[in-house]
């Protein structure tokens, strides 16, 4: 496999490209995270991505495995049935994948099916990433199609607004519960009717576990820019 980024002593978290960013690779990894945001609008973690060919975006996709119920539903994949669509063929030769995280193993074997021949991410998944962070799905000599990864492309941004999603769903949660608190203070002080305690604090623990699920089920890590990709979302055809 071709790979921009590591060298075999290296630890895959720490990795950053050999060469600076080109201005076509910051222009389409901008707009993987217009798609990303696409997910946040949508209450997905925002994860996105676009599937160029040449210097034409013919695909995109954003995350949105928790609105569809559809576990394969990571923006990578949606990028790429989109795109399969639009060109009536499933394999994709000569095409660039951009997306906001490193894609995961589900991800990286529909790349290789599809023949893309480089993927480029933004921010690494330290607990799911197939790129070279967990394991590196590319770098076996014995597949019979290799894509070059690039890796890191606004790493920094693309962490970001991971980062900023997960802190903003915490300090959700956390506010549900002091409001929880308050409403079971003003029922053991009488000032307020049992029913209302009731139905807050069923509202909260359902509030709760679902951030549990997103954060934990879903899975990406945040150390190096996402705690968890829940979902990819609807993508359509440029």
């Amino acid at each position: 496999m071709l790979i921009d980024t590591p060298t075999p002593d290296e630890s895959p978290a720490a990795e950053s490209p050999t060469a600076p960013v080109s201005e076509r690779d910051r222009r389409f990894m901008a707009l993987a995270q217009a798609a990303a945001e696409e997910a946040r609008a949508a209450g997905e973690v925002p994860v996105g991505a676009v599937l160029v060919r040449g210097d034409e975006v013919i695909a995109k996709g954003f995350n949105h495995p928790i609105g569809a119920h559809d576990p394969s539903a990571h923006a990578e994949m949606i990028a790429l049935r989109a795109a399969a669509q639009s060109v009536e063929n499933y394999r994709l030769p000569g095409c660039e994948l951009y997306v906001t995280l490193e894609p995961c193993l589900m991800c990286a074997g529909a790349i290789m099916h599809a023949r893309i021949a480089r993927v480029v991410f933004g921010a690494r998944d330290p607990k799911t990433g197939a790129c070279g962070s967990v394991v590196d799905a590319f770098a076996n000599p014995q597949l019979n199609h290799h894509t070059t990864v690039t890796g890191g492309v606004l790493e920094t941004e693309c962490g970001a607004a991971l980062k900023s999603f997960f802190a903003e769903r915490r300090r959700a949660s956390r506010e549900a519960r002091a409001a929880a608190r308050g409403e079971a203070h003003a029922v053991a002080s009488g000032e307020a009717h049992p029913d209302a305690h009731a139905e807050t604090h069923v509202e909260v623990r359902t509030t709760a576990c679902s951030e549990a699920h997103a954060e934990v089920h879903l899975g990406a890590g945040i150390d190096a820019h996402a705690e968890a990709r829940s979902e990819p979302g609807p993508a359509e055809p440029l």
